[in-house]
Parts: structure tokens; sequence; C-alpha cells
């Protein structure tokens, strides 16, 4: 069967070309985070947040200052397709809503959402009311608390308190032990999970795959200044622990 070949007409508005990617009609400015563009038609532009004309929104609109290099203002007139590795693509809309979302995965808003700095690290929270495009290994699953999550399959939640962690007996009868090879191993979702209760939405994906995060990352980073040398060589053996157990993966 021969393709079906797209052009500005045929494209779709707002809307997804296929489960990999999405076109928006791009009628207002939206943020967009950096290398999720694949095509698009008419007179687009895509600045950096410190360089674009829209200074005085983006300061009002983007409040993660974590995350600010890696993302775009988008604006002007034509249809924007938007893509992800290969991964599946959904929009959501929410209406003076409150939702909070795995960083790696939030590709794009519209102006009208508000973006903050999660207090759980790698995560992001849209408020207000507009639409937005985050990315999923595999179709999304939603879901009401009372429920444990894997962390590495969360993809956000909606609506009810940020979760707590969660740690099974018998990782917390190694840790209570000392036995450090236990504990400082793999620590799969069936040893530690996101704890959520009371009511709203959780959305989590069909893989325990995550997307690599250099912000969360850089985060991190900046937590170890006050360590000092005992807790950089404890944070040393960690690492060296679980980097031998990735590797026999």
């Amino acid at each position: 069967m021969a393709p079906t070949i797209l052009n500005p007409s045929t494209l779709p508005s707002d809307d997804n070309v296929n489960p990999y990617a999405f076109c928006i009609e791009l009628r207002q400015p939206w943020f967009l985070r950096k290398g999720a563009m694949i095509a698009y038609y008419g007179q687009a532009s895509f600045e950096g947040l410190a360089q674009t004309s829209l200074s005085a929104m983006v300061a009002a609109r983007f409040s993660s200052p974590l995350y600010a290099q890696q993302w775009v203002v988008a604006q002007g007139v034509g249809k924007v397709v938007i893509g992800d590795r290969g991964y599946d693509i959904n929009s959501y809309d929410l209406d003076a809503g409150n939702l909070t979302i795995r960083a790696a995965n939030l590709l794009g808003f519209e102006t009208g959402l508000e973006l903050k700095q999660s207090i759980v690290p790698g995560f992001l929270t849209l408020v207000g009311t507009g639409k937005f495009l985050a990315s999923s290994n595999g179709p999304v699953i939603f879901a009401e608390p009372p429920m444990r999550v894997d962390p590495e399959a969360l993809l956000g939640w909606a609506d009810c308190p940020s979760p707590s962690h969660h740690y099974d007996t018998g990782w917390m009868q190694g840790f209570l032990g000392s036995m450090a090879h236990a504990v400082l191993g793999v620590q799969s979702g069936e040893e530690r999970q996101f704890d959520f209760t009371g009511a709203g939405t959780i959305l989590f994906q069909s893989t325990e795959v995550p997307r690599p995060d250099p912000a969360y990352l850089a985060q991190l980073e900046s937590q170890v200044t006050g360590l000092g040398v005992p807790g950089l060589q404890r944070l040393q053996t960690v690492i060296g622990q679980r980097l031998a157990a990735e590797q026999q993966h």
C-alpha cells in the first residue's frame, strides 16, 4: 500500500499524525522541549527562553530554572510536527487543573499553562488551562489511588497529593540489619514504590525504562557540595555498587 503523502492542508490540526507524532497548529506561542520539533510548515521561529522576545511571558509562565536550558518558545503561523524517538505521544487538556509529570516526558505546552518545579525531583507541575504533550514508552495507563507504582514506570499524577516512598519488608530488614550489599544493590519496583493516597488520577507507562534526564543529574550534583569527605566517600561506595549491579544486567 502506498504511503499517505501529507501537506499543510492534510496534516491534522492539534492532533496525532500517528501514535508517534503530533501536529500543532501554531496560532499562539508554545513552549517546546529542545529536539522535539521534527518538521514544520509555515513561518515559525524557535527561540531559547533567555533570547526570546516574549521574556515577560516566559518569566510569568515558566518557573523552573533547572530545566530552562532545555526549552524553547515556538511562535509564528504554521504546522509543527513533534516527535520523541518513536515513543507514543499523547495530548492532554487541563481545565483549571493541576498535574505533575516526569520532566523527561513533557514535550510541549500552551502558554495558558504555568510550569513550576515539583517538590519531587525529576518532575514538573503544570497549573491552569490549556493543552500539553507528553511521550510514553508504551500506552499510558490511568488509575485511581490508593495505589503503589514502580518509580521507573510512573509518568505523573493529577489532583492528588505528592507520593511518599514505600519500601518493602525485605528491604527494610536488610537496612536495619546493616546488610549493605542488599540495601545498595539493584532497587527494583518490587523493593521501592511511590505510594499514592487520597483522590485524583495516576498516570504510568507500560514499561520500567525511563528517559534519561540531564537536569535531574545536575540537581543531584548540586546537592553534594555540603556532604564533606565522609559523605562523599559514602556516596562513592554507593555509586560503585550501583554501577556494578547495573553492569550485571
